[in-house]
């Protein structure tokens, strides 16, 4: 077995001039590059006090600098504490109460969180990526094992409170492995537009240029068009891996050429996949369906949905997300996806928090998802939507997904009031009278229009379902 830094290295060896990581605003690192100066940083970090074992809670931005700062403690065998970015401030704090570490890495303002929160107030060390010029060719000493823990991140709090997930470096090669027949390219000249922070990992064990998005990562419904396609364009980009909402914005515009789209986070609706095969017929277009906790569990090529597929899911037979990753082990109990796998989380960090997701069978632990889903003929997952917002035997991705083909419609969701189905749709209201026929076909009767529907604040692709709750009932 290997660990990351031995798969970079490797890597390096092939690709060292290679640019490895380029910034929205055009900074730049090779292959080469980001190896010596994570050295160089991680004798620095040796200095202060870091050694094998010890968890440093991470706090910058998206940036070269994030990326030396992983290997560097990569190096040392520390563990990287990577809070939940979408949470803002209690995502740090949850993730500094949770995970007990001993120092707090950080650059730019971010460095002010150390003297203004106060679970950081204790920590021993306050660090920083600088390298000292008697370390700039130094090498770690420290020999990382593959069950080493290289990094704890959180699930995204979006059905209850975040839970910590350790992931091993042996883990994080199983969902590389899991992912990276999807990703791999016979053209070498590959710039992959990234907008997953651990899918940049993915792109550099695999020699593949990464860069960064030069929009905000925690507000991907305000990157403008315009300036996505100018950063494809100045940067060359081939391909693009991004969450739903910004296929949504690229399907209604004229986009740069692109080899190939990936998309996940959030439910990938066909009418996005419509309009981008129309607009660029022969794009590669790829949805990923996962979850935190097993990312990725299957897959779709647009190019593989039929005509028959579109008719299916416009007439509320779910959300087709294409066959399950030869990774991973899946199974349907009554109606919910569990999963799993190399690549698939086993336990939280707070085992006390495994007795709702986790169940073993047969000695093995599968990860309950929480989805409910079908299993097509053809071994093809149908998601119909999460367990828990079933309303009177109507599936939510039933009639979301369906709803998709309604002439002036953006978005919906179902939610339960009063124990009954409503709809809460947003688009052109005045066809209102059309939707409300066309719901009623699915057995629900109440259609509610909203100006907006609110989505979760991690990458903008799915119903805030607490949120939009608040928003109904104060109508």
């Amino acid at each position: 077995m290997t660990t990351l830094l031995q798969v970079f290295a490797s890597v390096t060896k092939t690709h060292g001039d290679k640019l490895a990581i380029i910034e929205g605003g055009g900074n730049s690192i090779s292959f080469n590059t980001l190896e010596k100066r994570s050295a160089a940083v991680a004798n620095v970090f040796v200095k202060r006090g870091i050694v094998a074992g010890d968890r440093v809670l991470l706090a910058m931005p998206v940036g070269i600098e994030l990326f030396v700062s992983l290997a560097a403690l990569w190096h040392i065998g520390a563990t990287v504490v990577f809070p939940e970015p979408a949470m803002g401030l209690g995502g740090l704090r949850h993730a500094a109460r949770e995970t007990k570490p001993k120092a707090f890495l950080s650059s730019g303002w971010y460095r002010l969180l150390g003297w203004v929160v106060p679970e950081l107030f204790c920590l021993d060390l306050q660090l920083t990526p600088k390298i000292e010029p008697e370390n700039q060719h130094a090498k770690a000493a420290h020999k990382t094992s593959p069950q080493d823990i290289a990094l704890i991140s959180f699930t995204s709090g979006s059905t209850g409170a975040p839970k910590a997930i350790a992931r091993s470096h042996a883990f994080m090669l199983a969902q590389a492995k899991a992912i990276s027949p999807l990703l791999q390219s016979a053209h070498s000249d590959e710039r992959d537009l990234v907008a997953f922070p651990v899918f940049v990992l993915v792109c550099l064990s695999l020699g593949i240029t990464a860069v960064l998005p030069d929009w905000k990562l925690n507000r991907h419904d305000k990157a403008k068009a315009e300036a996505i396609c100018a950063q494809i364009t100045r940067q060359k980009i081939t391909r693009i891996l991004v969450p739903p909402i910004i296929c949504e914005t690229l399907s209604a515009v004229s986009f740069p050429k692109l080899r190939a789209i990936f998309t996940g986070g959030g439910p990938v609706f066909p009418d996005i996949m419509l309009a981008l095969a129309k607009s660029q017929p022969g794009l590669r277009f790829v949805a990923v369906y996962g979850s935190t906790e097993a990312e990725p569990i299957a897959h779709l090529e647009a190019s593989d949905v039929s005509d028959a597929d579109y008719e299916a899911m416009a007439n509320g037979q779910g959300l087709l997300a294409g066959m399950p990753v030869l990774a991973v082990s899946l199974d349907i109990i009554e109606g919910e996806v569990q999963v799993a796998g190399d690549h698939v989380n086993e336990s939280y960090i707070d085992v006390s928090q495994n007795a709702e997701n986790k169940v073993t069978r047969d000695g093995q632990i599968w990860h309950r998802t929480g989805d409910t889903a079908r299993i097509d003929e053809r071994g093809r997952i149908w998601l119909l939507g999460r367990k828990g917002n079933r309303v009177l035997g109507i599936d939510p991705f039933s009639v979301e997904t369906a709803a998709r083909f309604w002439p002036g419609l953006r978005r919906s969701a179902l939610v339960a009031i009063n124990e009954k189905p409503v709809l809460a749709v947003e688009g052109e209201q005045s066809r209102l009278s059309q939707w409300l026929q066309k719901a009623a076909q699915l057995g629900v009767h109440d259609v509610r229009p909203v100006a907006a529907i609110p989505m979760d604040k991690r990458h903008r692709s799915k119903v805030d379902q607490k949120r939009l709750m608040l928003l109904l009932n104060k109508r």
